[in-house]
C-alpha cells in the first residue's frame, strides 16, 4: 500500500487537473454550441420568424432569406424594447389586412414565451415548416424550445453578431445556464 502522503498528492493531481480540464473542456463545447453552431442550409419553409431582441442584427438576415427563398410570410416577435425596434416599427406600421406579415408579442417576454406563441400560431395557420433567425449564440438553446413546442420541422439559421471576446463569455456563461435550463425544464409537452 502507497504511502499516505503519495496518495494526497496523487488526489491532489488530479483535482488540479480536473479544476483546469473542466473548464477547458466547456469553453470548447461553448465554442461550438454558441460561437459556431450547427446550422442547416436554409431552404423555403411555409413562414420565417424573427425572434425579439436584436432585430437590427437579425432583421436583415430575415428579409434576405425571404425574398432569396421566396418564403411567403414573415413573422416578426414584437418586444416594445430598445433592441427590438425594427422589428416593432415594422409591425406598428404595417396593414392589419397584411397576410404576409403575422406579429406577436410573446408572453412571458423571453424565449419560453416565443416558443409557446410560436407552437399556436404554427397550429393555427397549419404551417408545416418555419425558418427561425436568432443571433448564433441563440441557436441551440432557440432550437431546443421550438422543438418543444411544434411538430413543424423548424430550421435554425443565426445571425453574426458583433461582440467583444468579454460579450462572448457573459454569452457562452447565459445560453449554457439556459440550455441546461431548457433540458431540465422543456417549455411545451408534445406528444410525438
Amino acid at each position: 500500500m502507497p504511502p499516505k502522503s503519495a496518495l494526497v498528492k496523487r488526489a491532489a493531481a488530479w483535482i488540479i487537473l480536473a479544476c483546469l480540464l473542466g473548464p477547458a473542456l466547456w469553453l470548447i463545447a461553448a465554442i461550438q454550441f454558441f460561437y459556431s453552431p450547427p446550422q442547416a442550409t436554409p431552404h423555403r419553409t411555409d413562414a420565417i420568424v424573427v425572434l425579439g431582441g436584436l432585430s437590427r442584427e437579425r432583421l436583415p438576415v430575415a428579409l434576405e432569406l425571404r425574398d432569396s427563398l421566396n418564403i411567403p410570410i414573415l413573422v416578426i416577435s414584437t418586444t416594445g424594447t430598445p433592441g427590438n425596434v425594427e422589428g416593432d416599427a415594422i409591425c406598428s406600421e404595417s396593414d392589419d389586412d397584411d397576410v404576409h406579415l403575422v406579429c406577436f408579442r410573446p408572453a412571458p417576454l423571453n424565449t419560453r414565451g416565443e416558443a409557446t406563441a410560436l407552437g399556436e400560431l404554427i397550429a393555427e395557420h397549419g404551417w408545416q415548416s418555419i425558418t427561425v433567425v436568432t443571433s448564433d449564440y441563440h441557436v441551440v438553446r432557440a432550437g431546443t424550445l421550438m422543438g418543444q413546442c411544434t411538430t413543424a420541422e423548424v430550421q435554425m439559421v443565426g445571425s453574426k453578431p458583433q461582440l467583444s471576446p468579454a460579450d462572448w463569455m457573459q454569452r457562452f456563461v447565459v445560453e449554457t445556464g439556459g440550455l441546461v435550463d431548457t433540458w431540465l425544464r422543456p417549455e411545451c409537452r408534445l406528444s410525438r
